[in-house]
């Protein structure tokens, strides 16, 4: 009985060994996300210069952000300035962390976590970029038209009242493009 005490004990400490090792890459790539967008901000950077964001560094940056109610960020990135975005989502629980809760019909739609998955293209040059969201799937279910408006309008502009929609938007920063790869997004500096 004693042996197998110890025995689970070694695990328990190398359970929780493995957690605190992955709390802590998750930290560091949230600490270096963090730096590059830093050394974006500064305008300090020269033009030509290309700032490398790997999709792991990007998750681990929005877990950090994301609102309450979402959780385990997931970014792909496919040739074609394609990317990908997914994550679990409580719509209720994003409405009632932005102050805005929900009433009783809207509750029994929206409460409880359900796969989300969008699916953008982006499209950069000379400072400026469109996003023209391609797919957004919803537990399994493929949303478009006016649910898809609907969840544009209260959901994600309220989250993000200067998000911009299929429509051009300044970079700033002196950002000249995104250039989207499958291991990597790079911010590149113009003039």
């Amino acid at each position: 009985m004693r042996r197998l005490f110890i025995v689970r004990k070694r695990y328990c400490a190398a359970a929780v060994l493995v957690l605190v090792a992955g709390f802590a890459a998750a930290s560091d790539l949230y600490l270096s996300a963090n730096r590059k967008f830093e050394s974006i901000e500064s305008d300090r950077l020269r033009p030509g210069t290309r700032v490398i964001l790997s999709p792991r560094e990007l998750e681990a940056w929005v877990a950090q952000k994301a609102p309450d109610g979402v959780r385990n960020p997931h970014l792909e990135f496919q040739s074609g300035a394609q990317a990908t975005g997914a994550a679990l989502i409580d719509f209720g629980r994003v409405r009632r962390a932005q102050g805005h809760p929900p009433g009783w019909l809207m509750s029994m739609l929206l409460n409880g976590e359900r796969p989300v998955a969008v699916t953008a293209r982006i499209r950069s040059g000379e400072g400026r970029a469109i996003v023209d969201v391609e797919r957004v799937e919803i537990s399994g279910v493929v949303i478009d038209g006016a649910t898809l408006d609907f969840l544009i309008r209260d959901f994600l502009l309220p989250l993000y009242p200067n998000a911009a929609i299929g429509q051009p938007f300044e970079l700033g920063h002196h950002i000249d493009r995104l250039d989207l790869q499958p291991n990597a997004v790079s911010v590149v500096i113009g003039k």
